[in-house]
């Protein structure tokens, strides 16, 4: 099998393998009915340190307790799934020891950061993507990066703080960590999570590089699919259940202008300025489908299709689709470059679809967009999360900074 045919094998086996239980984060949520090695681990134990009836949620079990946490998010999916896998991790943890939620100490945080930093035994805890309702799914890929031990620490934080006031636990732990405010505190000064310029015009010139003559009609269809996904993302700087939610007719005109209506975070309705490129690419896309050049008012329909040209890519696909494409740019970018582009290959290979939003904003305001405008695109509520984009002050400090040497310089003056 030649390579491309081996991954459109793959991908058909991804998008048309049936349905994937994370897929739908709002179908019940029970997260320890699942094997972890030879153990199936009962999600209903009674919780003897709520038997004084202090909780003031319906509840007879951590999971079920857990689960009417989850539910405050059920309209984030994207949201809901991440905090089910942090609180998911702990509670196996937990349970693994024969331990519940209210027996968690403060001396408990550093271990179970350890664990999360390498878990072990590996066999009982990590192995390959799966669906959760497996015998052989675990609830690692493999160790946690400093990074997402910190973002796992901030999830479950939040957790133990609408715990505590339910009354299904006494206390939090992790507010007596001295250093809580560094370990807990998930904001950056910067972002650096996006794909600098030269990267990413050498990665669009690979995404877009034209078919061999002979192509066939799926191959083109693909093709023109990962175009308007790449492009989509970069130019209006979507969230990925954004991206997946967009339908066609989300896309109108009104004197003469162009606009992409979106409701985001927190169910906010937003509408976004649609440049050229992007319309181009949107009509080239619907020719592909057979439809008008241009979307109609109200047009029902995903932009983002499957291998059927009509049902919509959900979440889980997306994300996995552009994964699966930065992972295969690292490739083809090592095999051009080799040891002179190290550094540029793993950035592709630790890239995940928010780096797309990232690599957005910040090369608009690279480009000089105005700081409110920049903000209105990103929906940001504050302009401080905004200016996270900015990055001239660190060119100004670099420049400035680059006047201080050693003595001997070409450039000291005699």
């Amino acid at each position: 099998m030649h390579e491309h045919e081996r991954e459109l094998h793959e991908q058909d086996l991804r998008e048309e393998g049936g349905s994937d239980p994370a897929a739908n984060p709002n179908q019940g949520w029970e997260p320890v009915r699942h094997a972890v090695g030879s153990r199936l681990i009962p999600p209903a134990t009674p919780i003897a340190a709520n038997a004084n009836g202090a909780a003031r949620i319906a509840a007879s079990s951590d999971a079920e307790a857990v689960a009417l946490w989850l539910a405050e998010f059920r309209a984030s999916p994207q949201t809901l799934r991440a905090y089910r896998r942090e609180a998911e991790r702990l509670l196996l943890w937990l349970e693994h020891q024969g331990r519940d939620l209210g027996q968690l100490r403060r001396q408990d945080l550093d271990t179970f950061e350890a664990f999360l930093a390498s878990p072990a035994p590996r066999h009982l805890w990590v192995g390959p993507p799966r669906p959760r309702h497996a015998p052989d799914w675990r609830p690692f890929r493999g160790p946690l990066s400093p990074t997402s031990r910190r973002q796992s620490l901030v999830i479950l934080q939040g957790m133990f703080a609408w715990l505590v006031e339910a009354g299904w636990v006494a206390h939090n732990p992790f507010r007596l960590m001295r250093d809580k405010r560094r370990r807990l505190d998930n904001r950056c000064a910067g972002i650096d999570r996006y794909l600098e310029r030269p990267l990413w015009e050498w990665f669009w010139q690979w995404l877009t590089q034209p078919l061999e003559d002979g192509a066939s009609a799926r191959e083109r269809y693909l093709w023109q699919r990962r175009r308007v996904i790449f492009g989509f993302a970069y130019l209006l700087a979507p969230r990925i259940g954004e991206m997946a939610g967009a339908e066609m007719g989300d896309f109108f005109q009104r004197e003469g202008r162009w606009w992409w209506r979106v409701v985001g975070k927190g169910d906010k309705a937003a509408r976004i300025p649609v440049p050229d490129d992007m319309l181009l690419l949107l009509r080239e896309w619907r020719r592909e489908l057979g439809l008008t050049v241009e979307p109609a008012p109200g047009e029902a329909g995903p932009v983002l299709r499957g291998l059927d040209g009509q049902r919509g890519l959900g979440d889980n696909q997306l994300y996995r689709l552009i994964r699966d494409t930065f992972r295969q740019a690292a490739s083809a970018l090592e095999t051009e470059a080799g040891d002179t582009a190290t550094a540029q290959v793993a950035r592709l290979r630790s890239a995940t679809p928010h780096w797309l939003r990232h690599t957005a904003l910040t090369h608009q305001a690279q480009a000089g967009v105005e700081l409110r405008y920049l903000a209105s695109t990103a929906r940001h509520a504050r302009l401080d999360t905004t200016a996270q984009y900015l990055h001239t002050e660190d060119e100004e400090w670099h420049r400035q900074q680059s006047a201080h040497g050693l003595p001997g310089r070409a450039a000291d003056p005699v």
